[in-house]
């Protein structure tokens, strides 16, 4: 039965055999029909996982936020015929805070086999690393972009912390996480713990956690840098 592989990329410039399994080398060796964010990305990263791959053999279809249900059961099309599929996000897990996600929720419903593939996470590479309960949390995804409606989001997600005893994971786009940081500094309590954990498995990798009252005394440069942030309230 063809099936749908969920195959992870590195999160950053990480050499691939530090983080992914030399078998997803051999499997994306075998597949030709690939789901991605971006053609020429997902390119330079399958060469890098299976060298020997020869690019201009496999057929790529782009998935994004744009669109519609008519491609996304064109993009299953293959498997429909016998043959295999490869879902790749641009850094990560396919499905998670991905539009992959939608390609997936399909494939369910049409019936077809879905196999995801260990690879690094950056939500569960920052909760392991925080410090934080990693019994209770949520992953809550981007923030507001409203000045007034981010600020509001997280007071709501810190008193919901302290609530429940849960741990509070959310992402922000790279160029505003200094805004974001301020905004958390601003308006949570000084006793609130934060995890700041910013370009994971790389050589910068920077992952730290201390109380809001600490780090309202300076914190690292966040511009344009993939970040991950936890919020846990006592």
């Amino acid at each position: 039965m063809a099936a749908l592989y969920l195959i992870p990329t590195t999160l950053g410039e990480t050499p691939v055999s530090g983080v992914l399994p030399a078998t997803h080398g051999e499997l994306v060796g075998r597949l030709r029909h690939f789901v991605v964010e971006d053609i020429r990305t997902a390119r330079r990263h399958l060469k890098k996982m299976n060298p020997s791959i020869v690019i201009d053999e496999l057929h790529f279809s782009e998935l994004n936020e744009h669109t519609l249900g008519s491609g996304l059961l064109q993009m299953l099309a293959p498997l429909a015929e016998g043959f295999d599929v490869g879902l790749l996000s641009e850094a990560g897990c396919p499905g998670v805070a991905d539009p992959g996600a939608d390609l997936v929720k399909m494939a369910h419903d049409k019936g077809f086999k879905v196999v995801p593939l260990v690879g690094p996470s950056s939500i569960l590479l920052a909760l392991m690393a925080s410090g934080m309960n990693g019994q209770n949390f949520a992953f809550v995804g981007y923030l507001p972009v409203k000045p007034n409606e981010r600020v509001h989001r997280i007071k709501e997600l810190e008193r919901l912390s302290g609530k429940e005893r849960q741990t509070q994971i959310f992402i922000e786009a790279p160029y505003r996480n200094v805004k974001l940081v301020e905004d958390i500094l601003a308006g949570c309590l000084p006793t609130t713990r934060l995890c700041i954990a910013v370009d994971l498995t790389t050589d910068d990798e920077f992952v730290v956690t201390k109380s809001i009252a600490a780090w309202k005394k300076g914190f690292p440069d966040l511009h344009k840098r993939p970040a991950i942030f936890l919020l846990q309230s006592s």
